[in-house]
């Protein structure tokens, strides 16, 4: 799969080879889900707090006598069906909202977002950017690039670059990120994701190198496996036809005359 790449000034250079291994991966559409509500839920606070009996301001004394009175039996004025009093199961400021997941689930999540981007053609080449921090210029190039502005636009950085993240901070709804901290709500939730050529590289040995390793030993020690067990079948019927005896026709047994 290839892509077009721009120059800084907007002009079109000539294209990139986008790797398989990172860009034409399957589309688990349930997995990015899970991944997103994993990242939201991470970033969670627990706001809202209810306060518990113990924490109201209130005097602790009995309102009234347990017996006498032909009314409910109470305690303090703080209790929770009174006006002012505590909560019943209300929100708590613990509230633990921090979700897990394995990295390789993590991995093939963040490999569905860029090849469901690249499928959508919204993966964009840039050959490099000056170190120049002007937020006209940056915004000028935007206007060249087939991106729309106003809509989310993903900036990708191979490292620290102060010219490109200054000079994009300010313009609305564009954000850049270095290549390291990529991740599947950014790229999904943006309608069109810039990669700097070197990010692409960048992106590749982080994310797609470890997981094509661990795939090709994974073949290969089927393939010996397989290897194994072949030669061991192999030896065990030679063997076999070895110790074979061939075999004797036994003489018909005769039946003595009485």
């Amino acid at each position: 799969m290839t892509i077009d790449v721009y120059s800084s000034t907007g002009v079109k250079t000539g294209t990139a080879e986008l790797p398989a291994s990172l860009f034409e991966g399957p589309i688990q559409k349930g997995l990015l889900h899970q991944m997103v509500i994993l990242q939201q839920s991470n970033r969670r606070n627990a706001i809202a707090h209810s306060k518990e009996k113990w924490e109201i301001a209130g005097s602790t004394r009995k309102i009234y006598a347990q017996k006498g009175t032909g009314r409910a039996r109470h305690g303090a004025i703080r209790g929770n069906v009174f006006r002012g009093g505590n909560k019943s199961f209300g929100p708590k400021k613990n509230a633990n909202f921090i979700k897990n997941m394995p990295k390789m689930m993590r991995r093939t999540a963040l490999i569905a977002g860029l090849s469901f981007q690249a499928k959508q053609g919204g993966i964009v080449g840039l050959e490099s950017y000056p170190e120049t921090i002007k937020t006209k210029d940056a915004f000028t190039l935007l206007t060249k690039l087939p991106v729309e502005l106003g809509r989310h636009i993903l900036v990708v950085v191979p490292a620290k670059h102060e010219g490109l993240m200054l000079s994009m901070r300010n313009i609305p709804r564009v954000k850049v990120i270095l290549v390291d901290y990529l991740n599947p709500e950014d790229i999904v939730r943006s309608q069109k994701v810039i990669f700097l050529t070197e990010a692409i590289k960048r992106a590749e040995e982080i994310f797609a190198a470890p997981r094509v390793k661990e795939k090709v030993e994974e073949v290969v020690e089927e393939d010996a496996s397989v290897e194994k067990v072949a030669k061991k079948s192999v030896k065990k019927t030679t063997k076999k036809e070895a110790t074979k005896k061939p075999a004797t026709k036994k003489a018909p047994k005769t039946s003595k005359a009485k």
